[in-house]
């Protein structure tokens, strides 16, 4: 079976070094499709079906995060970034967006390839994991169908993003900093107000599923069963 990785690197020589090392481990089974700047690997992740995506961070144009972020709307695709930013916030923050793993430069491509093949083998293995469900709550990742008491409605994408990043932090306080950063971005400078606003909406939408959306006081919300 052949697989499909997109690499989304500037670095021509990094892109060189993966593409050789993963077509001679993989005897040809790994086929890298490359992209040297942040639109096209945007472009190539959105149009494209691939296996796992290799997403570096410091882009010409859009920014790793922001890709990470656009992808983690409409797919559920295994990520690994690969980046020389080692900041723990950095780190921490790859993986709130929904990262699988975070790869800091330099690296080992033998380790690297090790990553890939133990993500796509449990993507694949994995079928039903795309299904999150919390009491009367219930998402399907890949079709981002939305459910409530087996019923299913039309989330905003805003909406959606909200749910799942309480749905990913199941029974824990995310608070409305957190929450602010995930959904709308780093580079986003309205107040957290705005984040009420949206889960008064989001609890509107979800019906009686709302009231599992719990506002924990000065602290933010979380949801529960």
């Amino acid at each position: 079976m052949q697989y499909s990785v997109l690499l989304v690197e500037d670095d021509a020589q990094i892109r060189e070094i993966i593409t050789d090392s993963f077509m001679e481990k993989s005897s040809n089974t790994i086929k890298i499709t490359t992209a040297d700047n942040g639109e096209i690997g945007l472009e190539l992740a959105e149009s494209a079906q691939f296996d796992l995506i290799i997403l570096d961070v410091m882009l010409p144009g859009i920014d790793g995060f922001s890709i990470m972020r656009a992808i983690r709307k409409r797919s559920d695709v295994p990520v690994i970034i690969l980046t020389a930013r080692t900041r723990e916030e950095d780190i921490l923050y790859g993986y709130e967006l929904g990262c699988d793993d975070y790869v800091t430069k330099p690296f080992s491509t033998a380790t690297l390839y090790a990553k890939v093949l133990a993500l796509i083998n449990r993507d694949k293995r994995t079928v039903t994991s795309h299904v999150i469900s919390c009491g009367l709550i219930s998402v399907d990742t890949r079709a981002l169908s939305v459910f409530v008491s087996g019923g299913e409605i039309a989330l905003p994408p805003v909406e959606y993003r909200l749910l799942m990043c309480l749905l990913q932090n199941k029974g824990w306080v995310v608070d409305r900093e957190r929450l602010l950063n995930t959904v709308w971005g780093q580079d986003y400078y309205g107040g957290t107000r705005v984040v009420d606003n949206h889960i008064k909406k989001l609890r509107q939408l979800l019906k009686e599923g709302g009231k599992q959306i719990k506002t924990v006081i000065s602290q933010g919300y979380k949801i529960t069963d």
